[in-house]
């Protein structure tokens, strides 16, 4: 495999959780993505969905899980893709049903194929369907997901029973991370580490935005991270101002900063980094000026991202702190932030912090407190549009017991540091 396997306990550990959280008498069914299609017969590579990994461990297509809470002690069914002569002259061997016991510790597996016989004889004398639909996947899209498919199908053939979304309880689990957890996300920051110190060496003026993105792909494929986590934001000049610009397709130019926003994965697990350079390798004093004012704001805010905290109030006092900052740097006047406070969202429109886990953005509530094992990013930004100029700094933070660890404290930052990076 081309990362390491989380030990089948945590998985095991996690379905325990998960039943103990449901009503009784009840049926809790999932199930992995689909291959999203490109056209013709073609697709995108694979991505599991974040929610049956959580539960299972199993990490390809056509698959289902089956939680079954009639009677106590719970009882599971793992459903996974059986590998036929088709599969196997096409795309190879899929896991065999001890593998798939190995990794996820379900004793009772059975194939995919099987699941319309199975099913029916677990939910029929059920009172609840627990179905979990992800109501933040696909705004703004037609898409439908396997998961909603599914929900649609069990609904008209089990009108009588009442269903579930069983998101908010595992949505509860998912964002407190477990020690196994955190050292998959720690593998992803050190490639992220690996990534931006090549390209950091590689830039210089006259490469296209592109070429760097090339040169931090080529270190994450060879470090075994099988992609970016997120499509990787390359801008430069101007297109730093441009929150989620990710054509990648400009020249560099001396005299410019570029915005490196990107992350490595690493056995589904996400990291998430912003760093920005000075393409002739030494920040103008202008860009010193703003680059310095961003810093010293997360570290500000940094020291606040303790147990009770909410990222909701991270974000009030990340205002607060850039409108004095835009002052300071001659933005605009204190007057003018007094008379019109929303003055501020036109340099930093965005928030300052999201949980970070299986997605880039994971689960979790803005609103509520922080609790020792949540992980979340730190980004605050100014974008002065009149100056083609635009700065944010992005680390992830682990939220500990007394305070909080900074996963990325390793990763070149201050500004000596960058400039020694790139001599």
């Amino acid at each position: 495999m081309r990362y390491e396997k989380i030990a089948n306990s945590f998985y095991r550990e996690n379905r325990k959780k998960f039943a103990e959280k449901i009503l009784p008498n009840s049926v809790a069914i999932f199930s992995t993505n689909d291959p999203l299609p490109t056209n013709a017969d073609g697709t995108f590579g694979f991505v599991q969905n974040s929610t049956f990994f959580y539960l299972t461990g199993i990490d390809q297509e056509d698959g289902y899980l089956i939680i079954d809470k009639r009677k106590t002690p719970h009882r599971e069914i793992l459903f996974v893709r059986e590998t036929d002569e088709k599969i196997r002259v096409w795309e190879g061997e899929m896991l065999s049903k001890d593998e798939s016991r190995e990794i996820s510790g379900i004793e009772n597996v059975e194939w995919s194929s099987e699941f319309w016989k199975i099913a029916p004889a677990n939910l029929n004398d059920c009172l609840n369907i627990y179905t979990h639909l992800d109501l933040s996947q696909g705004k703004g899209t037609t898409f439908r997901s396997r998961e909603k498919y599914l929900t649609t199908l069990l609904k008209r053939k089990f009108r009588t029973k009442n269903f579930i979304n069983s998101s908010e309880i595992i949505d509860n689990l998912r964002v407190i991370k477990h020690p196994l957890e955190i050292n998959q996300i720690k593998k992803a920051v050190e490639i992220t580490k690996l990534g931006f110190e090549r390209a950091a060496k590689f830039l210089k003026a006259g490469i296209y935005e592109f070429e760097l993105e090339a040169e931090i792909s080529h270190e994450f494929y060879k470090r075994r991270s099988r992609n970016h986590a997120f499509q990787p934001i390359m801008a430069s000049g101007k297109n730093a101002c441009y929150l989620h610009y990710i054509t990648n397709n400009e020249i560099c130019k001396n005299g410019d900063m570029i915005l490196m926003d990107f992350g490595a994965e690493y056995g589904n697990y996400k990291a998430d980094m912003t760093r920005v350079l000075p393409i002739m390798g030494k920040f103008t004093e202008r860009q010193t000026e703003v680059y310095q004012s961003i810093l010293d704001v997360m570290k500000s805010i940094k020291r606040q991202m303790v147990v009770g905290n909410t990222i909701d109030n991270l974000k009030k006092e990340t205002q607060n702190l850039i409108g004095k900052e835009l002052v300071k740097l001659g933005i605009c006047s204190a007057s003018e932030l007094l008379k019109d406070p929303k003055t501020i969202l036109k340099y930093f429109p965005h928030g300052v912090s999201h949980h970070l886990g299986l997605d880039v953005h994971d689960v979790g509530d803005r609103k509520r407190p922080l609790e020792t094992g949540m992980l979340l990013t730190l980004e605050p930004g100014i974008y002065i549009n009149e100056e083609n100029l635009g700065i944010r700094l992005e680390n992830d933070i682990l939220i500990t017991k007394n305070g909080n660890e900074d996963l990325m404290k390793d990763i070149p930052l201050e500004i000596v540091e960058i400039e020694n990076l790139m001599k």
